[in-house]
């Protein structure tokens, strides 16, 4: 992906993320860990100025990586970039979801939901060209959300994500997945 016109372009949202990616991962703030991420994938980052009519208009692919997701690798992002390419589809990271979920029935817990078809979205999300083409706007601020939206548009090749590419919600995760990518390595 060396000429830039071919290069997807990436972003790494900010909005309803709160001052959580700008904590230290490894030294370095979740926002750069991410942004260092998808430069390595061969991802153009843009920035702020850049509307999003000029996005649309671009044609060329959107690649999301969401901060909260700093340790996902590069390799993954890649694959997820390879497979939108080669398939036309919305790409989503998703890791499997492993906690016990409960319906709720008024105050008291109801039954135990069926986890196997429940999904936990991670990094990326790659939009292609065309899908980006159709969007009116795009919220980035919860991907969960962002995944049922483009899920309503037309086809989501969801793509497992490794276990370093989970997405945190407080600073204690952020310290077990610091420590869980040292043993890995």
């Amino acid at each position: 992906m060396d000429d830039e016109e071919e290069q997807p372009l990436g972003w790494v949202p900010l909005d309803g993320r709160g001052s959580l990616p700008f904590a230290l991962v490894h030294g370095e703030s979740l926002v750069a860990a991410a942004s260092w991420a998808l430069g390595e994938a061969g991802v153009q980052l843009y920035d702020a100025s850049v509307s999003f009519d000029q996005l649309r208009e671009s044609g060329r692919a959107l690649v999301l990586h969401d901060p909260l997701c700093p340790l996902t690798p590069v390799d993954h992002i890649v694959d997820s970039i390879e497979r939108c390419a080669s398939t036309g589809s919305v790409v989503i990271g998703f890791r499997a979801v492993t906690d016990t979920v409960k319906r709720a029935d008024g105050e008291n817990l109801g039954e135990t939901v069926d986890r196997s078809g429940l999904r936990s979205v991670a990094s990326p999300v790659v939009i292609p060209a065309t899908v980006l083409a159709g969007l009116v706007d795009l919220d980035t601020s919860d991907f969960a959300v962002l995944a049922a939206t483009l899920a309503d548009l037309g086809e989501v090749v969801w793509l497992e994500a490794p276990t370093l590419a989970r997405r945190i919600h407080d600073e204690p995760e952020l310290r077990i997945l610091e420590a869980l990518s040292r043993s890995l390595v």
